[in-house]
């Protein structure tokens, strides 16, 4: 029987969770890096038992680790990042100018096709690449060459690069988001880059519908259509059926369309999830009720996902690498929140039942499926 390998990355630590494809009974491993911030793990889609993971620290910096047994026991790689182009500048909130300067790596994206090639999306916002195994990365310049990045803007969470998606249909096509700056996209494997914000609306900005500057919390989408995208914003569910040329609201009945996480079912392409967030100055779940929302229609229509969750008295909230969903025949759904739990649905939401509670606050939750 298939199984699954859950990958949780927390304040204080790593875990490691499986279990087989009932999903019903689980094995915890860790902490690995007790008292380190774990802000990412993802392990190879080419092959399972290699695990990258991302170790943070305010007193000893940055560092990568790698796994070559499905993460029973690590080993640190390369922690130089050399960045190729110019130090440049971002826009501060005041529109004064901010060195560029690195601070972590908050998602690595492995290769579709090669386990020793990685990416890594860091603070400061730019993207850099392994291809010997985490031992050197290199940035890729294009993106912060792209003529806009005097216009980024940090958020509140600082000025990063959190999520990477590769196009399985096109290696050399490659979405990236960055808060406060927006979405882009590119169309030779890194080389240049395309601001996708169109249609995007921030109230916030000097400009609500500028080119860049848009406070993006995640994209998502299904690997049969890449050209299908769906995003949680600050304020506003969107989706783009172009690329990412053009985007329209999906919010429909959320209670409020506040969050950070956004996924897609592994079977059902127009099948998405978020968990709505009370509002970007009181950050825990609405009503202090935690709900996934489902939509089964791409957006606009949504349904509250509520067995197995506490339904009052809740007040935690869910990062924006913090949802994952695995590929086996019932497509199984998890996600962490900061009060430490690790949630799983194998039914696709239907059912949500803990795996483990009271770990560290969770930052990222990445599911392996495994044969």
């Amino acid at each position: 029987m298939s199984g699954v390998r859950v990958l949780v990355g927390t304040r204080k630590g790593a875990f490691v969770l499986t279990a087989d494809g009932k999903r019903e009974r689980w094995q915890v491993a860790g902490p690995f890096f007790s008292g380190w911030e774990i802000y990412h793990l993802k392990g190879s889609p080419v092959d399972p038992q290699v695990i990258y993971a991302s170790q943070s620290s305010g007193w000893f910096g940055q560092k990568i680790q790698r796994s070559n047994d499905g993460g029973a026991t690590w080993s640190p790689v390369g922690d130089k990042f050399a960045y190729e182009g110019p130090t440049g500048n971002h826009q501060w909130y005041d529109g004064t100018p901010h060195p560029w300067e690195f601070k972590r790596v908050w998602h690595l994206e492995p290769s579709l096709t090669d386990p020793n090639t990685v990416y890594a999306g860091v603070e400061d916002a730019a993207l850099f690449r392994t291809t010997d195994g985490g031992q050197t990365w290199h940035e890729l310049a294009g993106l912060r060459n792209n003529g806009t990045g005097s216009k980024w803007c940090p958020g509140a969470g600082g000025m990063c690069l959190h999520t990477i998606l590769i196009d399985p249909t096109n290696h050399e096509r490659m979405y990236i988001a960055i808060s406060a700056a927006g979405a882009f996209r590119t169309d030779n494997g890194g080389k240049s880059w395309l601001p996708i914000n169109q249609g995007l609306r921030s109230e916030y900005i000097p400009d609500p519908k500028a080119e860049v500057g848009h406070c993006v919390h995640r994209i998502a989408f299904h690997p049969t259509r890449p050209n299908t995208l769906f995003m949680q914003k600050h304020w506003d569910v969107l989706r783009s059926d172009n690329a990412g040329e053009l985007w329209h609201e999906v919010s429909g009945n959320l209670p409020t369309d506040f969050g950070f996480v956004i996924d897609v079912h592994a079977h059902e392409p127009e099948t998405i999830y978020v968990v709505p967030i009370k509002s970007d100055s009181e950050h825990f779940v609405h009503e202090g009720k935690l709900r996934v929302y489902r939509s089964r229609t791409g957006g606009n229509d949504w349904e509250p996902l509520t067995v197995g969750l506490p339904q009052e008295n809740c007040y935690v909230n869910v990062l924006r690498d913090a949802m994952a969903v695995d590929s086996l025949d019932d497509c199984g759904i998890y996600f962490g929140t900061t009060g430490g739990q690790v949630y799983c649905s194998p039914n696709g939401g239907d059912r949500l039942l803990p795996i483990v509670r009271d770990l560290p606050p969770v930052v990222s939750v990445e599911v392996q499926t495994l044969p």
